[in-house]
């Protein structure tokens, strides 16, 4: 699939970095699985750079857009499930 991430200009290099690693991890449930604690621990990384669970909702609205992949069931998913879960989006 070709489309950009959801992505902000006044982010840092490495912030957009941990951004696009998320929403690989999240790409990656969707298509093949992921381990559920490698999900969150991106996802935890993630919530560094975006602290603000409005910006967040937007991020995760603006990927959908996008890429058809919802990132809130994953994660929630993720959140309800138990170490060593396989997360299928």
């Amino acid at each position: 699939m070709e489309y950009s991430y959801p992505l902000r200009p006044d982010w840092s290099t490495e912030e957009i970095m941990i951004v696009t690693q998320f929403f690989t991890k999240i790409e990656k449930a969707f298509e093949q699985g992921i381990e559920r604690d490698e999900l969150l621990n991106a996802y935890n990384t993630f919530k560094k750079v975006v602290p603000s669970m409005a910006e967040e909702k937007t991020l995760f609205k603006e990927f959908k857009e996008a890429s058809s992949y919802e990132c809130y069931k994953v994660v929630k998913r993720s959140k309800e499930g138990s170490r060593g879960d396989l997360i299928k989006g």
